[in-house]
C-alpha cells in the first residue's frame, strides 16, 4: 500500500496529504538518490501524530521526537522520509560522536587530499532527511557543529572547504529517550532548533492494526489478545512493578513471527519477551502476565487460520 492512500485511510487532513504529493513533485527523488528513498516494512498508527509530524516537515521545521521505549519514533522517521518521498541518512549516536562523523573529514584518494563527506552533509547537499537517532547519547559539545545547519542559516562551514547551503527539501528528524544508560539532558540551543513531539504509547487498536498487517492469516482473537498482552505489560512498567525490559515490540512481533514458523507459543514469547529480563524474580512477574492472558499451550493452529 502506498503510504498516502495509507494516511487517507487513517483519516490524515486531505489538505495535508494533498500539500504532501505537491512537495514530492516538487522535489522528485531521482537516479541514486532513489535508492535512498526508505520502503518501510511497518506503518506508524496514529492520525494526530502523523498531522503534527507532516505539518512541521511542510513548513520548514525539524522534528524532535520524544518518548519512552516502544512508542515507535524509528518507524515514523522512515514513514515521514519515505510519504515525502526523500532520501534518508540515518545517524546513530554515541558517546564519541564527533563533527567528522557528521560532517565529514580530510582523505587521501588519487595522490590528492579531499573531503570525504559525512551524513549530514551529504544530507544537506541532496535534499535528504536526516534521521538523527538517539540525539541525546552524543556529548553536547559535540552537537554545537549543528547549530547553524537547523536553524534559519541553513548551511554547513567546513574550514578549508567552502560553504554549502541546504537544499530547500533537507529536513532533520532527531529521535530521543530519557532513562537509557548514556543519555544526558538535550543543550537547550539544540532543542529550540527542533519543534518537539511528545511520543504516545502505541494504543490497543493500532497493535491490532500492525499486526494484522503483518500476519494477514493472525486470527483477529489472537491479535487482540497480544494488543492486550502488550498493554497489560505496559500497565505494569508504568506502576513501577516491572522494569521496561520486557516492554519490547519488536520482541512481541519476533514472537508471533516465531509462532508462524511453527514454535509453541509460550516458548516463543519466552524468547521474546520474557527473557528480555535478566532477573529471575521479574521472568516470573512476566510469565504470569502471559498466563493470565493466554493458554498453557499454544499451537499454531491456535493462533492462524
Amino acid at each position: 500500500m502506498d503510504l498516502l492512500e495509507f494516511l487517507r485511510q487513517e483519516g490524515v487532513s486531505e489538505r495535508i496529504v494533498r500539500e504532501i504529493e505537491h512537495f514530492r513533485a516538487q522535489w522528485p527523488a531521482q537516479g541514486p538518490l532513489a535508492d535512498r528513498v526508505p520502503v518501510p516494512r511497518y506503518f506508524y498508527y496514529g492520525k494526530d501524530i502523523w498531522e503534527e509530524a507532516a505539518t512541521a516537515l511542510l513548513c520548514g521545521e525539524n522534528l524532535l521526537l520524544v518518548g519512552p521505549k516502544a512508542t515507535g519514533k524509528n518507524v515514523l522517521a522512515e514513514n515521514l522520509a519515505a510519504a515525502f518521498g526523500r532520501p534518508s541518512w540515518d545517524v546513530s549516536f554515541y558517546i564519541n560522536t564527533d563533527s567528522a562523523t557528521l560532517l565529514g573529514t580530510d582523505t587521501f584518494a588519487d595522490g590528492a587530499v579531499s573531503l570525504r563527506k559525512g551524513p549530514i552533509y551529504q544530507c544537506a547537499e541532496c535534499g535528504g532527511f536526516g534521521v538523527l537517532d538517539e540525539i541525546n547519547m552524543a556529548k553536547n559539545e559535540s552537537l554545537a557543529v549543528l547549530h547553524a545547519t537547523l536553524d534559519f542559516r541553513r548551511c554547513i562551514d567546513m574550514p578549508g572547504y567552502s560553504r554549502i547551503r541546504l537544499h530547500d527539501a533537507t529536513r532533520f528528524i532527531a529521535t530521543m529517550n530519557y532513562g537509557y544508560a548514556g543519555t544526558r539532558e538535550l543543550n537547550e540551543a539544540l532543542a529550540s532548533r527542533f519543534v518537539v513531539l511528545d511520543m504516545p504509547a502505541i494504543s490497543q487498536e493500532g497493535l491490532i492494526k500492525l499486526l494484522c498487517r503483518e500476519f494477514p492469516h493472525l486470527k483477529k482473537a489472537y491479535a487482540e489478545q497480544f494488543a492486550g498482552l502488550f498493554q497489560d505489560i505496559q500497565k505494569k512498567c508504568d506502576g513501577g512493578e516491572l522494569s521496561t525490559k520486557p516492554l519490547d515490540l519488536r520482541g512481541l512481533v519476533a514472537s508471533v513471527r516465531l509462532m508462524d514458523t511453527g514454535l509453541e507459543g509460550n516458548r516463543a514469547l519466552e524468547l521474546g519477551i520474557v527473557n528480555k529480563s535478566f532477573d529471575d524474580f521479574e521472568k516470573q512477574l512476566v510469565t504470569d502476565v502471559i498466563r493470565a492472558r493466554l493458554p498453557e499451550t499454544l499451537a499454531r493452529e491456535d493462533v492462524f487460520d
